[in-house]
């Protein structure tokens, strides 16, 4: 993410903001501003994969996928196993 930052104003309950600035006060960060783009990039991942989730779950449904998945699975199966075998004798 750029490291240039943009002002700009939202209006929040004030249960929640006194519980942020509890929280700064408290030494959980360093500043408001700090508090609200920490919370905003977690909150952007976590649906970065929800989406990359939602995706998978579509793979599980998709014949296509599935059995070009299992087609795969099969021919690198000898290798699979021969590289357990070779780690298995080195531990």
């Amino acid at each position: 993410m750029s490291h240039r930052t943009i002002r700009t104003t939202i209006a929040l309950p004030a249960d929640l903001l006194n519980a942020v600035d509890h929280a700064v006060e408290g030494g959980q960060s360093r500043s408001r501003n700090d508090f609200f783009a920490s919370a905003l990039r977690r909150e952007l991942a976590a649906r970065r994969r929800e989406a990359i989730d939602a995706a998978f779950e579509g793979m599980a449904a998709d014949t296509e996928y599935l059995a070009e998945s299992e087609k795969v699975e099969a021919e690198f199966a000898p290798a699979s196993w021969e590289a357990f075998q070779t780690s298995e004798r080195e531990s």
